[in-house]
């Protein structure tokens, strides 16, 4: 079946849907994005994913296009029409195509481009990764200040990747002044006794939707959270690790730079995290 997109206000088949080569997004990587789970025919936390794509947008003095509930039929609209089960789907929003390239920003009322498209992920909720764990390794952060916008600009981010599968391993996390930022596209965090540790929100990173439902939960199953910056020294002598985001809810880190975390494997605190953040999210799916 071919795969129907969004794109500017019409449902395409993925082979009809052209963006100018003077859009902005391809241009100067000017436009933002966000990506949302969908488990069981439902979108999973998707009202933060639009409060924040407000957020990333109004930060690049982006127009939103849509309203929140216009937002809400698309992405039901392609679940429908794609028939996801479990996947995600991407919405992209760039400054749109103002007919030439020009480093100064467009006219205001320049149309933003507006994209979204489906990815069928069978399985996606029984990751088998949840069970063995990741293993990672730590490489300069070199990325720019403003890591709370949820850009496109996602080089950096990408060779991070590449340098982990080049390792023979599964991720990186960013390292700045000898600290722990986040990972190549998920929230770091290290656990000690009953206490959750992960950086505070700042510039530095991104304002994970994840990551705030997983403190939540965490807050009321009585766990301790502690919002501060570690280093990687620090996280290998932890007795638990993970990451969390949008695709992979909570995954557990069993190897930092080639020493265990604890036992090598996942830990209790880690997969109960997991198992409520599912049950959470799965009874407020819209």
């Amino acid at each position: 079946m071919t795969r129907i997109v969004y794109l500017d206000g019409q449902y395409l088949a993925e082979t009809e849907a052209k963006v100018s080569i003077f859009d902005r997004g391809f241009l100067m990587a000017d436009g933002v994005y966000e990506v949302t789970s969908v488990l069981g025919g439902k979108l999973v936390d998707f009202p933060g994913h639009i409060v924040r794509l407000q957020r990333s947008l109004d930060a690049l003095e982006i127009r939103n296009p849509l309203s929140s509930d216009d937002w809400l039929e698309v992405h039901r609209q392609l679940i429908v029409r794609n028939n996801i089960d479990e996947g995600m789907i991407y919405l992209q929003v760039t400054r749109g195509n103002p007919g030439d390239r020009d480093f100064a920003f467009p006219p205001a009322d320049l149309p933003p481009t507006v994209v979204l498209f489906t990815q069928a992920k069978p399985g996606l909720a029984n990751n088998p990764a949840a069970k063995t764990g990741l293993r990672i390794i730590s490489i300069p952060d070199i990325r720019w200040g403003r890591r709370d916008i949820k850009t496109v600009q996602l080089l950096y981010p990408s060779m991070g990747k590449m340098m982990a599968k080049k390792a023979g391993v599964d991720d990186a996390w960013f390292v700045e002044e000898e600290l722990v930022t986040e990972g190549t596209s998920n929230n770091a965090y290290i656990v000690k006794g009953n206490r959750i540790i992960t950086r505070a929100l700042s510039n530095d990173i991104l304002h994970g939707i994840t990551r705030a439902a997983v403190l939540r939960f965490a807050a009321e199953a009585q766990m301790e959270v502690e919002e501060r910056s570690f280093s990687i020294e620090e996280a290998q002598a932890a007795d638990e690790a993970f990451v969390t985001s949008a695709s992979t809810f909570v995954m557990p880190v069993v190897e930092i730079d080639g020493a265990k975390i604890g036992a090598g494997t996942p830990g209790p605190i880690v997969a109960r995290l997991r198992e409520i953040y599912l049950e959470e999210m799965l009874k407020a799916a819209l």
